[in-house]
């Protein structure tokens, strides 16, 4: 812990000449950057995969409607078919998961006494949203710091809802009843970020605000290609065309 808090406090010492009070704040998005960064590649697998799931849809509806008296069977041949196409229905928790341990780190770093003096403003980056709330109101110096940041987690929660909701309507992944279930439940967790940032110190909630920002634009990017209308794998071994467009084009 205190190597990374030393750390911490030399970004502070580069960011200072340009954020002032609010270069440990930097710092703190820097780092979450850089975590982000790291992870990148787990991301562009799962898109992957999210793709090559929307590419087999047709397939898993086939195969539900072939063995819809079987239920024992469709897992199978749905397992079946995610490890001939080399697709993983748990590679998109990968990123988030591996978040943990940087989430937990600015958590205990200051939670303690070391960096307990730096600050976002008014607001310091060790406090609370309810001692905010007890120094001033929800609209007071340090108040005002977390209703930005409600603000931003409410419109990416937002915008991070609509894509899931359509993410959902593209691919059936998981065969069975309780598909349709977590399918509409699934994008309202995006939303749980307001809770995060309202429980926990004001620089664990900054790595998630940035952290989920970054999720919402990395998406954007890389699914930017995901449509409907997929064809089917064909077992031929040629490369189908995956989107309409690609369809069009062969047609032409």
């Amino acid at each position: 812990m205190s190597v990374f808090a030393s750390l911490f406090e030399h970004f502070a010492d580069l960011f200072q000449p340009l954020f002032g009070s609010a270069s440990t704040a930097a710092a703190i998005v820097l780092f979450t950057a850089l975590v982000r960064l790291a992870l990148h590649p787990l991301a562009r697998a799962a898109a992957r995969g999210q793709k090559a799931r929307v590419r087999l849809a047709p397939e898993m509806a086939e195969l539900r409607t072939r063995h819809a008296k079987n239920p024992e069977r469709l897992q199978k041949e749905v397992l079946a078919l995610h490890k001939r196409e080399n697709v993983s229905p748990l590679a998109g928790c990968l990123p988030s998961v591996l978040q943990l341990p940087a989430f937990f780190l600015l958590f205990h770093l200051f939670s303690g006494e070391r960096l307990a003096g730096h600050s976002l403003f008014a607001a310091p980056l060790g406090g609370h949203w309810s001692e905010a709330l007890a120094h001033g109101g929800p609209f007071g110096p340090a108040g005002l710091v977390y209703v930005a940041l409600f603000a931003v987690v409410a419109a990416v929660a937002t915008f991070t809802y609509r894509r899931a909701k359509r993410d959902a309507s593209l691919t059936e992944a998981v065969p069975g009843p309780a598909a349709a279930g977590v399918a509409r439940v699934l994008p309202l967790l995006s939303y749980g970020t307001l809770i995060t940032v309202a429980v926990v110190p004001l620089a664990a909630a900054l790595y998630v605000v940035t952290s989920t920002l970054w999720t919402a634009v990395e998406r954007a990017f890389l699914y930017r290609d995901v449509k409907r209308g997929a064809k089917p794998h064909t077992s031929s071994g040629s490369s189908p065309d995956t989107y309409p467009d690609a369809q069009a084009a062969t047609a032409r």
